[in-house]
């Protein structure tokens, strides 16, 4: 569990901590500390890898307190448990959902979204270094390839392959994208 956290608060060591840094390695437990101190975010995932690590260890009760607690606190509706991988960015956690079937590593997700389900009972599986930009709906029992680019208040019902740019209502690929570094 520390380790994938470890590879979150590193996306955010990138832009935050004063210093450089290459990897997550290089963090120290002042920098984690620093780190949670100085972004809300943050301790939300730090609550949301806990809870998910206490269900995955069958702790009754304890992860289901957490998800309410997260919500409560930081306006983060998360499925805790949900197969996420290291490397989550949430920029601005209120107002976000978040129920997928999967999520890759280094997912950039910036505010207002919603990862659910649509009509049907089934959730998206989101690939690796995905961003999602503010507002944007990623419905459904879709498939979103890796290093995706989905635009600001897009609506995305379809799959989207590898490397491209999706915007609009509902979403069009708007061209082929280069990797998005956050």
């Amino acid at each position: 569990m520390l380790e994938i956290f470890r590879r979150d608060a590193y996306r955010w060591a990138i832009h935050h901590l004063g210093r450089s840094i290459t990897s997550p390695e290089q963090l120290t437990t002042p920098d984690l500390v620093r780190l949670l101190y100085q972004n809300m975010a943050l301790r939300a995932i730090a609550w949301f890898r806990l809870g998910s690590w206490l269900k995955h260890k069958r702790v009754p009760f304890l992860p289901g307190l957490i998800q309410r607690q997260i919500f409560s606190r930081y306006g983060l509706e998360i499925v805790v448990g949900a197969e996420i991988g290291g490397g989550l960015y949430i920029a601005h956690p209120v107002g976000t959902v978040i129920a997928p079937k999967r999520i890759g590593v280094n997912c950039s997700i910036i505010a207002a979204v919603t990862i659910g389900m649509r009509n049907e009972w089934s959730f998206p599986t989101i690939g690796d270094d995905v961003f999602i930009g503010a507002g944007a709906r990623v419905l459904g029992g879709i498939t979103i390839g890796n290093g995706a680019i989905i635009g600001a208040n897009a609506v995305v019902i379809n799959d989207l392959p590898e490397n491209v740019t999706a915007v609009g209502i509902p979403a069009k690929i708007a061209r082929s994208a280069t990797t998005l570094a956050v």
